[in-house]
């Protein structure tokens, strides 16, 4: 079963500026959780609610939504900025 993939305001203004070599890994991870919400290395945030998934130096925080099939892509970002 597919789940539809939703990205917020603040993670398409971050993807936009990410350069071009990274950005079409990170896009098509972004895509992929439409297959697979829990793919190999993802892991549960502690401390606040969503998954990440690391692409390079980029990590990609989201929240899955069983119920209706649902991944929200809450934010994403450098590895170094992401988690303040």
């Amino acid at each position: 079963m597919a789940y539809n993939v939703t990205l917020k305001k603040l993670a398409i203004k971050v993807l936009e500026k990410i350069n071009e070599s990274n950005y079409s890994n990170i896009k098509e991870t972004i895509y992929s959780l439409a297959d697979n919400p829990r793919p190999t290395g993802y892991k549960k945030l502690k401390g606040r609610d969503g998954y990440r998934i690391r692409v390079a130096d980029y990590r990609i925080i989201y929240d899955i939504q069983d119920s209706i099939l649902l991944v929200d892509v809450i934010d994403l970002g450098h590895r170094k900025d992401i988690y303040g």
